[in-house]
């Protein structure tokens, strides 16, 4: 267990947070949430002690042993990637250090032997003889293959360290787990697998992240950093976000009696119960639902952009097609046999194992500089498009404040008219006259957002759109994707994104293309769609 008393944090007059008071207790996962900038990774360095607080307390439960996911990705780069897990576990690591040093030594004494058998003895208990075995494991799920096990993580790709990280902090069943943005870099499969691993970890689990698909399946409270102050609801994100948005309905209406308001949150509460007991997320631990108090639920005090998408004109029948187009660079096939016609009203999720297909894709189709190595691609002639790249970088290299920076974009010119687009993504007053040049990641993606709202297309191409976004961005986008009446092509690591939003599925692989129209859900669980993609990505 771990408590947090009185806890403060300030940074000069700034006040991070105040007077904290919660308790985490075992068998749970707790999601973190809180707007960019409220504190979430910071809170996590407090309670993992990586950080002291100005105030205040973190009592650990004696003999607990936590595990933190490291995000330094350079710290093990001289160390083998299987010896890199065994680290996590730094008692049982030490145990078999002193254990191989006593047995490499040439005068093996009498008292050699005496430390050698108390060490096998701690070692047998902490059942270190499978230790090797567990870390390979650990490492397969995650998707780094036996091959790599025993090269030096220097020689790994970023994503790849990444991964064995992820298995250093779950090896050795801790006590306490903390993971900030596990997920990231992760593809579908494997973000399937730290799921399941996480949902039947019986131990404590604190979790940053801006996967509302992986807070849902894996979180049983949702501890929300808000104004300085942090709280701890029951359950998922999903009715986090739903009930509070109930709540804050029905402080604005005045006219509905206190028993009325309780008996709608009553309802509200029994249908998702229902609704949970019915999904992948039912586990025991996750029944504490039915005995929530309807007094816990608050109206959140979140702020969630305006975004919406007004076509200025309706697309044709033509919208967009492909003819075997194909791109091979320096021996890596990113994607061949590229045929696609896209209907109208088409919302278009296009995925691969290969991360880099995608990009290069859209790099493709938007004349971004990539030329096809063969085939071809048609817009149709109605079609106005708006684009979110994945590096947005050479469209901010000017010193313009936001508002002469949008006004480029825009015909016309009045200023009033482009606050209206930035305001929506919640650019106001003074910020609007922030430089290009100090902008963070996710206000960058905020300002191309307002500037696709500008050109009111008919048709969005969108590459990882969520990215450096919070979650009340990504949740609105989310719903203005949703009610869009255009055509979307996009890619993105967001499940719930793409499952509530797209029609249609488009995997590249390095031997042909997968194409098929249904919900991303029920193309991930298709045993005929696994047995494909088994076949295009392993063919030689």
């Amino acid at each position: 267990m771990i408590s947090v008393d009185s806890l403060s944090l300030k940074f000069g007059k700034r006040t991070l947070f105040d007077e904290v008071n919660l308790k985490f207790t075992p068998g749970n996962c707790y999601g973190v949430i809180g707007a960019n900038g409220a504190g979430k990774s910071t809170f996590l360095k407090i309670l993992s002690g990586e950080l002291d607080s100005t105030s205040g307390s973190i009592n650990i439960t004696p003999g607990q042993r936590m595990a933190v996911l490291k995000q330094n990705h350079f710290e093990f780069d001289e160390v083998e990637v299987l010896k890199t897990v065994l680290m996590g576990h730094k008692k049982l690591f030490a145990i078999m250090a002193e254990k191989d040093a006593i047995y490499m030594k040439a005068d093996f004494t009498e008292e050699d032997g005496i430390r050698a058998s108390e060490l096998e003895a701690e070692f047998a208990e902490m059942d270190g003889w499978n230790a090797e075995s567990d870390a390979a494991a650990l490492l397969s799920g995650l998707g780094i293959t036996e091959d790599l096990h025993y090269m030096q993580m220097k020689d790994l790709a970023g994503n790849q360290k990444v991964r064995v990280l992820l298995a250093q902090a779950l090896f050795g069943n801790p006590d306490i787990l903390i993971l900030d943005e596990p997920t990231n870099d992760l593809d579908a499969d494997t973000i399937v697998w730290l799921e399941d691993f996480l949902m039947d970890f019986k131990n404590l689990v604190i979790v940053v992240s801006h996967d509302r698909h992986f807070l849902d399946t894996v979180s049983t409270h949702i501890v929300d950093i808000d104004f300085g102050k942090i709280k701890i609801y029951s359950g998922n994100y999903t009715f986090w976000y739903e009930s509070s948005q109930l709540a804050l309905k029905q402080r604005s209406d005045q006219n509905k009696k206190a028993d009325e308001k309780r008996k709608e949150l009553q309802d509200f509460i029994a249908r998702f119960s229902a609704n949970v007991a019915k999904s992948r997320q039912a586990t025991a631990r996750k029944k504490m639902l039915e005995k929530l108090n309807v007094d816990e639920i608050e109206p959140s005090s979140r702020k969630y952009p305006g975004i919406i998408f007004k076509p200025e004109r309706e697309a044709g029948d033509q919208i967009f097609m492909t003819e075997a187009l194909e791109l091979k660079e320096d021996g890596t096939t990113y994607f061949t046999d590229v045929n696609l016609m896209v209907d109208k009203g088409d919302k278009i999720a296009f995925i691969s194992k290969t991360k880099q297909a995608v990009h290069k894709f859209f790099d493709v189709i938007m004349d971004e500089g990539t030329k096809p190595s063969k085939g071809s691609f048609k817009w149709g002639v109605t079609i106005n498009k708006a684009y979110l790249p994945n590096d947005n970088a050479k469209y901010f290299n000017s010193d313009l404040n936001l508002i002469d920076w949008l006004r480029q974009y825009s015909t016309n010119q009045e200023e009033a008219y482009v606050r209206t687009f930035l305001g929506r993504m919640l650019f106001t007053g003074e910020e609007t006259l922030k430089k290009c040049t100090v902008l963070s990641g996710g206000e960058k993606v905020r300002c191309m957002i307002s500037r696709m709202m500008l050109q009111n297309p008919n048709l969005l191409v969108m590459d990882e759109p969520t990215n450096h976004l919070d979650l009340e961005s990504i949740t609105a986008f989310n719903n203005a994707i949703i009610e869009f009446n255009g055509t979307v092509l996009m890619s993105s690591y967001d499940h719930t994104f793409v499952q509530s939003s797209c029609n249609r599925i488009v995997e590249f692989t390095p031997n042909g293309t997968i194409d098929r129209r249904m919900p991303y859900d029920d193309y991930l669980a298709s045993e005929e769609i696994k047995a494909l993609r088994e076949k295009m990505y392993g063919k030689n």
